[in-house]
């Protein structure tokens, strides 16, 4: 074995093997665990889907929320263990991979259509 089937050996073990259907533009809810000296508890981080990108165990995404009128964004690795679990609320229409031109909108403008199927 050389060495690219030993690390794909590795994170195909780290991987979670249920993960929801969610692009970008979706709102999702985002579960996350927070620790806080020996306490440990689930925090819900809920906002737009701006960007996913990387592959297999590296995959990351980031989100975007407001926050009393301050946009705030994460982003959380897809398969890591502080993720508890992703909820999508609703799907988004884009027609772009990465919606870095949410960051200068505010108000109505700041806002991704939703997908009527």
């Amino acid at each position: 074995m050389n060495n690219t089937e030993i690390i794909k050996n590795i994170e195909s073990a780290q991987m979670k093997e249920q993960i929801p259907e969610f692009c970008v533009g979706d709102t999702v809810k985002v579960y996350g665990k927070i620790i806080e000296g020996n306490r440990e508890r689930i925090q819900v981080f809920e906002g737009t889907v701006l960007k996913r990108q990387g592959s297999s165990s590296r995959e990351t995404f980031t989100v975007r929320k407001l926050s009393n009128g301050v946009g705030v964004e994460k982003t959380w690795p897809l398969h890591s263990p502080n993720v508890e679990k992703i909820e999508v609320v609703r799907r988004g229409k884009v027609r772009r991979a990465k919606l870095n031109y949410l960051r200068g909108r505010v108000g109505k403008s700041a806002k991704v259509k939703e997908l009527v199927k």
